[in-house]
């Protein structure tokens, strides 16, 4: 394969915005030698690519892009967010319905979370509904173990620092006691790894449920366990400011967007 690169874009973008993966699993999919272009294994992301070059990774040819689409899915507990699991367990990507093309998790619930999933055919909108400056507001319902009355939600209020990592001000409201647990709502715009339950954890509080009701204007709505249901083409582009040619432009303010017949979501 020539040394000089030809015009068109990087292959880990055009992997992405395939739906194949994002850029930096697309990186990772290089280096262990699962992509070929033009029958030739590829080593480095290095490396652009135009629309007559043939791709394929992991033995199967990959597509032209098609246009950016956008999927509610209510992820069940006990599923985990990654297309292949080390220790065998179940997926996201394994439980969804036959008829979906591949997509991509925006951002990603842990084995024991539930509720409101993003998922995308397209990797550039997968990177702008998780880019920091996005900024939407992440809405979950929270169990906690315990007499709420005794928890210091103020400190998650304040921002707190777990371990070395600063967490920011959350937006915690005291629902309910409910017997032997406690309900909150609490909404963040950060969405670090476990975020919520190492903030309770640090106030001495143990999280038994986690359920994600809102991401950003997009919302739960009526959509049950393991249902998933795609955001119009109009609400995409009027929300993401996404035009006819899959480009960002500049993001509208967001207004809610709900499964149909929308309604508030049930209490666990």
């Amino acid at each position: 394969m020539s040394t000089q690169t030809p015009d068109g874009d990087r292959i880990a973008k055009v992997l992405s915005r395939a739906g194949v993966a994002s850029r930096r699993e697309a990186e990772r999919m290089i280096a262990e030698g699962r992509v070929k272009v033009n029958g030739v294994v590829i080593d480095s992301p290095a490396l652009n690519v135009s629309s007559s070059d043939r791709i394929i990774v992991d033995g199967k040819p990959v597509s032209e892009p098609e246009p950016a689409r956008l999927w509610l899915y209510h992820k069940p507990a006990g599923l985990v967010t990654t297309e292949r699991d080390e220790k065998g367990r179940d997926t996201v990507f394994g439980a969804l319905p036959e008829d979906m093309p591949r997509v991509m998790s925006v951002g990603r619930l842990d084995l024991n979370s539930e509720g409101l999933l993003l998922l995308t055919n397209d990797g550039e909108l997968k990177r702008k509904l998780e880019l920091p400056a996005t900024g939407w507001l992440r809405r979950y319902r929270v169990r906690v173990k315990g007499d709420g009355s005794k928890i210091d939600i103020d400190a998650l209020r304040r921002g707190i620092t777990v371990d070395g990592v600063k967490y920011a001000p959350m937006e915690v409201g005291f629902d309910r006691q409910q017997g032997a647990n406690a309900w909150y709502t609490i909404a963040l715009r950060e969405g670090k790894n476990r975020e919520i339950r190492k903030a309770m954890m640090a106030v001495n509080a143990t999280v038994n449920r986690l359920l994600r009701v809102s991401y950003g204007p997009f919302q739960l709505g009526n959509l049950k366990p393991g249902e998933v249901e795609e955001v119009k083409r109009r609400v995409l582009r009027d929300q993401m400011g996404w035009d006819n040619d899959q480009n960002p432009t500049e993001t509208p303010k967001p207004k809610p967007v709900r499964s149909r017949k929308p309604r508030p979501p049930r209490k666990p």
